[in-house]
C-alpha cells in the first residue's frame, strides 16, 4: 500500500460510511467520505484521491456515472465498486466503465481492504512518474505497450487510458507469447489470486482491451480465443 494512501468512500448510507471510515483509518490510510456524486466531486477538487469506493446504488446520480467522470477526468485514481450481490449487470457496466475492481454487498472488511490493497499497489505502480520511451514497447495490435513505463499508445503516438488490471494483463500476454492461457493462469500469473474461478471479470477486460488494440474487434487477431482453453496473444 503506497505512503499514506488517501481513500474516498462514496455512500448514502451514513452507518456504512463511519465503519468504512473508522477502519481504513485504523489501516493507516486517510479517509474522506461522501454521500453524493456532488460530494464527491468537492473532495476531488480539494484533494486528489489515489482511490475511490463507489457505492452504484445512489439517489441523484449514481456511482457508475461518477466512476465515469473520474476515469475521465482523473485517470489514475483507483475505483473499486461497490455492487448489489448477484448483480452481473451493474458489474459489466462498472468495469466497462472502467473500475478496477468490485465487491458485491453485503461483504467482509478484511476482503475489501484486500481489493483496496492490490488496486493501490497496481496503481502505485503504473503511475511511477517518467517520460515514455521507445525502447521496450511491444506492438499489441494498434497499439504499443511500453512496459517499463506502464503506458498503451495508439498509432499516433497518444497515450490511452487503462486501468491496473488492463495493463496486469497485457504484460502477462507480454510474457507469454502465442502460448494459451486460461483463467486461472492469467490471474496467477497476473497475481490476482482474490478474484473468485468462476468470475467473469477476465472476459471483460479481454472484452475491453480488444477495444483498444484489435484493428476490428468483432474478429480478434492479437488476443484470441482458444476454444475449452482460454486467450492467446499472437505475434505473427
Amino acid at each position: 500500500m503506497s505512503e499514506t494512501a488517501t481513500l474516498l468512500v462514496v455512500d448514502d448510507e451514513p452507518e456504512l460510511r463511519e465503519i468504512l471510515s473508522e477502519y481504513f483509518d485504523n489501516q493507516g490510510l486517510v479517509v474522506h467520505t461522501a454521500a453524493s456524486a456532488v460530494e464527491a466531486r468537492s473532495v476531488f477538487s480539494k484533494q486528489l484521491p489515489d482511490l475511490a469506493i463507489l457505492d452504484i446504488r445512489m439517489p441523484g446520480e449514481d456511482g457508475l456515472s461518477l466512476a465515469r467522470w473520474i476515469r475521465d477526468q482523473h485517470k489514475d485514481t483507483g475505483i473499486i465498486m461497490l455492487t448489489t450481490a448477484g448483480d452481473v449487470v451493474d458489474r459489466v457496466v462498472g468495469l466497462e466503465m472502467g473500475a478496477d475492481d468490485y465487491v458485491p454487498k453485503p461483504f467482509d472488511l478484511r476482503e475489501l481492504l484486500a481489493r483496496v490493497k492490490s488496486v493501490l499497489r497496481r496503481r502505485t505502480e503504473n503511475t511511477k512518474e517518467s517520460k515514455p520511451t521507445q525502447e521496450g514497447r511491444m506492438r499489441f495490435g494498434v497499439c504499443e505497450l511500453d512496459l517499463a513505463m506502464h503506458r498503451l499508445y495508439d498509432s499516433d503516438g497518444n497515450e490511452k487510458p487503462m486501468t491496473a488490471m488492463e495493463f496486469d494483463l497485457l504484460k502477462v500476454f507480454a510474457e507469454h507469447p502465442n502460448r494459451a492461457l486460461n483463467r486461472d493462469q492469467l490471474m496467477e500469473l497476473a497475481h490476482n489470486k482474490d478474484w473468485g474461478v468462476f468470475d467473469r471479470s477476465i472476459d471483460l477486460r479481454i472484452m475491453r482491451l480488444r477495444r483498444k488494440i484489435e484493428p476490428n474487434p468483432e474478429k480478434p487477431e492479437v488476443i484470441k480465443t482458444v476454444r475449452g482453453i482460454g486467450y492467446m496473444y499472437v505475434t505473427s
